[in-house]
C-alpha cells in the first residue's frame, strides 16, 4: 500500500483550500479499501473519504488518514419494457453518469446534471436540483463497514432519505462508505420535471415545444453554468447552504413582510430559497479578503484565492445570524464542515 504522510489536500477540495493529512492513499479495487481499513483499524486513526472534494471544507488539517476512492464502472443489472436498473460504482463522476444515461436514452437523472461530485456520495446527500431528488431512483447503496471491512446492501427504504439528509449522514455517520449504487431508470414513457419556473422559462426561451430528456438536461446545464462558478477557476462548493423548509403559520409571518419572497410549498411545510434570503439580506457579492458570496449566485460561497477554511466558515456564520436576525429563518449549511 502507497500511504503518503502530511500530505497536502489542496488538489483534492474544490475549495481549493490548503489542509494536510497525516496519511494519505487512493484505492482502485475493494481489496485495496479494505486493505487501507485494516491498517485503519491497526493504528485508530480517524478516516476520510474523498470522491470529487465538491462537498467539504477543511476548517483545519486531518490527523486520520484520508482516502481517495478510485471504484470506476457502470453495469446495466436488470431490464425489462419499461425500465432499466444499473449501477455505477462511487467514483464515477455523477454528471459524467448522468450524461451516460442520456446516451442510452435512460430518464430520471436529467434534472441533476451538473451536480459535482461523484455517484458514491449522490445516496450521502439526497443531491436533488430543479424538483428532483435522487432518492426517487435509487433502489440500492453497496456500502463497507469500516470496522469490520464486510459489505452491507441497503435498499432504498433502509436508507431514511430526506431533504439533503441520508441514514448515512446522520445515525449511521462514520460507519459505512459507499461504494457504488444501482438506478432504476425509464426506457421509454419518461417522466419530465419542467415545472420549475427556471426550467420552463429556459426551455421557452430555447423555443423546445415538446423536450426529451436530454432538452432538459441541457437546459439546466445552461442555467447552472450562469449561475454557478467552475471550480477550476474559481474555488467553490456549488450550493453552500440547504433550503429552509418552515411552517405555513411561519411563513404567513414572513409574507407580510416579504410578499416577493422566493419559495415553494411542499408536503413537509413551505420551501424558502436560501439564496433569495441571503441576496436580500445584502452578502450577495460581498468579498473579505479572500472569502466571499459569489456575484451570481448567493448560495455560493467563494475562495477568490488564498482564503483558508476558517475565513469561509466565519463568512458562513456571519450569514447565518443575519438571515436569522432580519427573517427569524435558520439557515443549514449543506457542506460538509471537516474541523
Amino acid at each position: 500500500m502507497d500511504i503518503r504522510e502530511n500530505y497536502s489536500l489542496k488538489l483534492y477540495n474544490t475549495f481549493g483550500i490548503e489542509a494536510k493529512a497525516k496519511y494519505f492513499a487512493e484505492v482502485s479495487t475493494l481489496q485495496d479499501l479494505k486493505n487501507i481499513l485494516s491498517f485503519r483499524r491497526e493504528n485508530n486513526l480517524p478516516i476520510l473519504f474523498i470522491g470529487g472534494g465538491s462537498n467539504m471544507l477543511f476548517v483545519n488539517d486531518f490527523s486520520g488518514i484520508v482516502l481517495k476512492l478510485n471504484l470506476k464502472g457502470i453495469d446495466i443489472l436488470n431490464e425489462d419494457e419499461e425500465y432499466v436498473y444499473v449501477h455505477a460504482q462511487g467514483s464515477e463522476n455523477w454528471h459524467q453518469f448522468v450524461q451516460w444515461t442520456l446516451m442510452q436514452d435512460f430518464g430520471g437523472l436529467e434534472n441533476l446534471s451538473l451536480i459535482p461530485g461523484n455517484v458514491g456520495t449522490a445516496p450521502m446527500q439526497n443531491i436533488g436540483a430543479y424538483g428532483v431528488e435522487v432518492k426517487d431512483y435509487i433502489t440500492e447503496v453497496q456500502t463497507l463497514d469500516l470496522d469490520t471491512g464486510k459489505e452491507r446492501i441497503f435498499k432504498n427504504e433502509d436508507c431514511n432519505f430526506g431533504y439533503r439528509e441520508s441514514i448515512f449522514k446522520n445515525e449511521l455517520k462514520g460507519q459505512y462508505v459507499l461504494v457504488g449504487v444501482t438506478f432504476k431508470l425509464t426506457k421509454n414513457n419518461h417522466v419530465l420535471h419542467i415545472d420549475y419556473g427556471a426550467i420552463k422559462s429556459e426551455l421557452e426561451q430555447e423555443q423546445v415545444i415538446s423536450p426529451t430528456i436530454q432538452d432538459i438536461s441541457a437546459a439546466v446545464i445552461r442555467i447552472r453554468e450562469s449561475k454557478l462558478p467552475d471550480p477550476s477557476q474559481i474555488g467553490n462548493s456549488g450550493s453552500f447552504f440547504k433550503n429552509p423548509v418552515i411552517t405555513d403559520v411561519e411563513f404567513d409571518e414572513i409574507i407580510k413582510n416579504n410578499p416577493d419572497i422566493s419559495y415553494y410549498k411542499t408536503d413537509s411545510g413551505v420551501k424558502l430559497a436560501a439564496g433569495w434570503l441571503i441576496e436580500n439580506a445584502g452578502w450577495k457579492g460581498k468579498r473579505f479578503g479572500d472569502a466571499g458570496v459569489h456575484d451570481k449566485q448567493a448560495l455560493v460561497l467563494v475562495n477568490y484565492g488564498n482564503a483558508t477554511g476558517k475565513e469561509i466558515y466565519d463568512l458562513s456564520q456571519q450569514i447565518i445570524d443575519d438571515v436569522q436576525s432580519k427573517y427569524a429563518v435558520t439557515l443549514t449549511r449543506e457542506v460538509n464542515i471537516i474541523q
